[in-house]
């Protein structure tokens, strides 16, 4: 392990209910405090206040606010795993249209709490070399099933599923995340009409 994954990397595996507790109301604080305050003045001091408890019971979690800041990113990877696991293991809509409307609706929930929060994580998170793996491995697991889907689907008519199946993910992922987080955001709804209505014109015309 490299001095930079010692840094991000918690302190305290809680095994009583009670530290379990304290660590997911650090954690919790913190996506407050960075969402209000921003990274560079989201401290670990304003996390404590927050959280209602000492800047020295915080320490004994994390060392640092980049390990706080990459558990979060880490919370948010797997709770977006899990989910895009039950849809692409469970069955799907006949029509290409509503499959894609699974796949955006998927991702557009995935931001809807906090989109300036979970910009922030994507964007400024320390990452280790665990992490990235785990992110590659997921978009990895999409591209394939989507290759899988436009491979055998009746209505898609593209000569190159393999390349459709990266750039109908990349859309995706980069315009749910782009789109919902500006400080004058598309409405979700008509966001994803129009991300479905493109992406199936994309893959039937």
């Amino acid at each position: 392990m490299t001095s930079d994954q010692r840094r991000i990397q918690p302190r305290k595996q809680p095994r009583q209910v009670r530290a379990e507790l304290t660590r997911q109301r650090i954690l919790t604080a913190a996506a407050h405090v960075f969402a209000d305050h921003g990274y560079a003045a989201g401290t670990t001091n304003r996390i404590a206040e927050r959280a209602g408890i000492s800047i020295g019971s915080l320490y004994q979690y994390f060392p640092n606010k980049d390990a706080i800041l990459a558990e979060l990113l880490t919370r948010h990877l797997d709770d977006g795993t899990a989910a895009a696991t039950r849809v692409l293991t469970g069955p799907l809509p006949d029509s290409i249209e509503e499959v894609f409307r699974v796949f955006v609706r998927l991702a557009v929930e995935a931001h809807l709490d906090d989109p300036h929060l979970l910009r922030m994580l994507l964007e400024q998170a320390p990452r280790s070399d665990e992490l990235l793996e785990r992110i590659g491995r997921v978009k990895r697991t999409m591209v394939d099933r989507t290759r899988q889907l436009l491979e055998g689907h009746p209505e898609v008519r593209v000569a190159d599923p393999a390349t459709a199946a990266r750039l109908v993910i990349a859309t995706v992922e980069l315009g749910v995340h782009d789109l919902l987080a500006e400080p004058d955001p598309i409405d979700a709804r008509r966001l994803e009409d129009e991300m479905v209505a493109m992406l199936t014109r994309y893959v039937t015309g």
